[in-house]
């Protein structure tokens, strides 16, 4: 009988019984044992593998189960609570609650002084011919649009208009820079397509052009009116001389230092760089638009120069609250967050397009920063973080000096500057508890929501702006802008981590102004329906000379 000779396959050590195989039924005999190969000493010997297959018959087990083991876990929070992680001083957070609380309280008082009464009866349709009609409609949606009015407002305001003038089957489309108008006549009909929203407005005439538009709803005034006041306004010198729109120009920048923590040496650069800048813009003022771009970019390259300078001298300086309040008139924070309005209300192209042109302002100084930043030899990183010297009410003297400067220096009447400082004072307390609750990002919707309401009961005043007039100031101090312009410049100096955060932060701060200012109008609206119904004369005292008839005497 011939050996059969079995290769020996190497298998690992196993200790145990061996498994039965359930599918065979009978043993198998035993392999032949064969002769182990000799190996060298020290190396393992392999084993080969052998597979012995029985029957096993399973019976019922008595064993009895082990108890289960039940363990128990502990969850913890990965992030504190908003109001734990704070960092802001009590001081602030007290007198917050306290300036909202007495400013809610004087809006309610001031909704209240008013005894609400029917609404007036449907006005009768106007007899003013269709060009006339057509006329006015176009002037009063351009001067709407160059008062940054959001696209929405004004196809609405538009077209009440048109109703209560006897053409309900009027058509608008308006878009920052162009306005259609289409009204019926006869079996056909008559089409306007005008340019619109080149030209800024001053707060004294957006607010003149606002009061026409809620007056020929009402049918107080008729549309030749309407056209003669407008034009009027439109044409208004400055109510205030040179030197004091400087001082004012002065004033916001120097407030907007104290609200981004700058110290003393701050202030005083951004004082003086805000008196510079100011005169650029006055000799620069007949710039076409085609050359602001250069305007921004040029003042942007000097501001950060000059700072970027003093900074590398020892001057202890913290970058942003020294370089930022000069440029706060180029800062898009109106503009980006009118164009949230518009994307919010389906206004998609008019809000698309007034947000590539916001976020083409921040590029523009982003690129005048860096480029001062890169002369100088200093990153353009800009940080945030500061000692006021003045403590727990820098902030609020921030907000005053933010508030009488833009007054001033945008041609606020003399009767609406203390509404808007009410306005701006809410605001901000609103937006420090909404930081202490809901942290920094979602601050601004708290800011926007409080300060909404009181912008509206405000506007039913005599002598109180409409909404939109308190709105454009109450934007800037939020500073939407401000922090689109520190992820842009981080973005071209090349910190990206940082870059993209702050963007995604300002788009997410513009987003919270945006719903603040929905949810806020949403509740005040049928109030304000109420108070425009009641008798305007019980409010006498508030009269003032000068505040119904337009913008006061230079230098008052």
């Amino acid at each position: 009988m011939t050996p059969v000779e079995v290769s020996p396959t190497p298998t690992p050590s196993v200790t145990g019984s061996l498994t039965p195989s359930p599918t065979d039924t009978g043993p198998t005999p035993a392999p032949t044992p064969t002769e182990q190969p000799s190996t060298p000493p020290g190396t393992a010997t392999p084993t080969p593998t052998v597979t012995v297959t029985t029957t096993v018959t399973a019976e019922p087990s008595t064993m009895t189960a082990a108890a289960p083991t039940v363990t128990t876990t502990t969850q913890t929070w990965v992030t504190a609570p908003a109001s734990s992680s704070s960092q802001l001083p009590w001081g602030l957070v007290l007198s917050a609650a306290l300036v909202l609380v007495v400013g809610l309280a004087a809006t309610v008082w001031l909704a209240r002084r008013y005894r609400p009464t029917p609404s007036p009866a449907p006005a009768v349709p106007s007899s003013t011919p269709v060009r006339g009609l057509l006329g006015f409609l176009v002037q009063l949606g351009r001067g709407m649009l160059d008062a940054s009015t959001p696209a929405g407002q004004v196809n609405r305001d538009l077209l009440e208009v048109a109703r209560v003038n006897g053409a309900p089957r009027a058509e608008i489309v308006s878009l920052p820079t162009a306005l259609f108008v289409s009204l019926p006549d006869g079996g056909t009909a008559q089409t306007v397509a005008v340019s619109a929203g080149r030209r800024p407005l001053r707060l004294d005439q957006v607010q003149a052009v606002l009061e026409v538009a809620q007056e020929a709803q009402e049918r107080v005034i008729d549309p030749d009116e309407g056209s003669r006041r407008l034009t009027a306004a439109l044409a208004a010198p400055e109510p205030y001389p040179l030197w004091l729109r400087v001082v004012g120009y002065a004033a916001v920048s120097a407030g907007l230092s104290l609200l981004l923590g700058g110290g003393w040496p701050d202030l005083a650069v951004a004082v003086v760089l805000g008196v510079a800048v100011a005169l650029a813009l006055q000799l620069t003022t007949s710039a076409t638009s085609g050359y602001a771009a250069l305007v921004a970019l040029g003042a942007a390259f000097a501001v950060s120069t000059l700072v970027f300078l003093l900074a590398r001298t020892g001057w202890p300086l913290v970058p942003l609250a020294a370089l930022v309040p000069p440029l706060v008139t180029f800062l898009p924070g109106a503009l980006l967050t009118t164009a949230a309005i518009d994307l919010a209300t389906n206004q998609m192209v008019a809000g698309a397009a007034r947000l590539a042109s916001g976020g083409m302002q921040l590029v523009l100084l982003a690129l005048g920063i860096t480029a001062g930043a890169g002369l100088v030899g200093v990153p353009a990183s800009l940080s945030a973080s500061g000692s006021s010297p003045i403590g727990v009410f820098a902030p609020w003297l921030g907000v005053l000096l933010f508030g009488a400067g833009v007054g001033w220096h945008n041609g606020a009447r003399r009767g609406s500057r203390r509404w808007i400082l009410l306005v701006l004072v809410v605001a901000y307390a609103g937006q420090v508890l909404g930081g202490l609750v809901f942290g920094g990002v979602v601050s601004a919707f708290v800011g926007a929501l409080a300060m909404t309401p009181v912008a509206a009961v405000v506007s039913t005043r005599p002598t109180g702006p409409p909404a939109m007039v308190s709105f454009l100031p109450g934007f800037w101090l939020l500073v939407p802008g401000a922090l689109g312009l520190v992820g842009v410049t981080s973005v071209l100096g090349r910190s990206l981590d940082a870059a993209l955060g702050t963007v995604v932060t300002a788009a997410v701060t513009m987003v919270s102004i945006c719903l603040g200012v929905l949810v806020g109008l949403a509740v005040s609206t049928p109030l304000v329906r109420r108070l425009r119904a009641a008798p305007r004369a019980t409010a006498g005292p508030d009269l003032d000379a000068g505040d119904l008839d337009g913008p006061t005497p230079a230098g008052s």
